[in-house]
C-alpha cells in the first residue's frame, strides 16, 4: 500500500489567501503535519480528533458537518490549506466571513437556505457532542425549542427557510451573537 502525502501550496501564496503571517502559517503546519503526517485528514481521523475534545458526548455528528464545512474541495478530505483558510475566516475574518462560513456549516445540503430539518440536524448533533451531563439537565424537547427560537429569529419574510442574507442580518442584530464572534481573534 502507497501513502500518498500532500505538500501544501507555497506559504507565499497562502500568507497571500489568509490572514496569517509566515510564521504563523509554519506552526499550523507543523501541527497539522504532526497530527497528520500524510498531509491530509481522512473524515474519520477528523473525528477521532475532535471527539478528544467532548469525551462526554459524541461529535460524530457534528464533526461531519464540521469536515464537510472545511472541506470545501468536496475531495473527502481535508488539505493544510483547506484548514488554515477556514481557521482564518474563523479567527481572524471580517463579520460577513464569519456568518457566510457558520451559515454554509447550517446549510447541510448546500441549496443556499437552512431549513427546519437541517437546523435540527445541526442542533441535535450539538446537543449529542455535549452529551447526557450538561447542567441544567436538557429537556427532550430542547433542541425543536431551539430550531423554532432560530426560526422565529432568523426567517423574517417566515417563508419556511433561511437565506443567507436573512441569516447575517439577524446575526448583526444579536449582541451575544457578535460577541461571540470575536471570541477567538487573538488565540493564534
Amino acid at each position: 500500500m502507497t501513502i500518498v502525502c500532500h505538500r501544501p501550496e507555497g506559504l507565499d501564496q497562502l500568507e497571500a489567501q489568509t490572514n496569517f503571517n509566515k510564521r504563523e502559517l509554519q506552526v499550523l503546519y507543523r501541527g497539522f503535519k504532526n497530527e497528520c503526517p500524510s498531509g491530509v485528514v481522512s473524515e474519520e481521523t477528523f473525528k477521532q480528533i475532535y471527539s478528544q475534545f467532548f469525551p462526554h458526548g459524541d461529535a460524530s455528528t457534528y464533526a461531519h458537518y464540521l469536515f464537510n464545512a472545511f472541506d470545501t474541495g468536496h475531495t473527502g478530505s481535508i488539505k493544510f490549506e483547506d484548514f488554515v483558510t477556514a481557521l482564518s475566516i474563523l479567527l481572524r475574518g471580517t463579520v460577513t466571513e464569519k456568518l457566510q462560513w457558520t451559515f454554509n456549516l447550517y446549510d447541510i445540503n448546500r441549496d443556499g437556505y437552512i431549513n427546519k430539518e437541517e437546523m435540527t440536524d445541526i442542533v441535535r448533533a450539538i446537543y449529542d457532542m455535549m452529551g447526557k451531563y450538561t447542567y441544567p439537565v436538557l429537556k427532550t424537547d430542547a433542541p425543536k425549542q431551539h430550531v423554532d427560537a432560530f426560526f422565529q429569529k432568523m426567517d423574517k419574510n417566515r417563508d419556511g427557510v433561511v437565506t443567507l442574507d436573512e441569516f447575517i442580518h439577524s446575526c448583526q442584530e444579536d449582541e451575544n451573537i457578535m460577541r461571540s464572534l470575536q471570541l477567538f481573534e487573538n488565540v493564534i
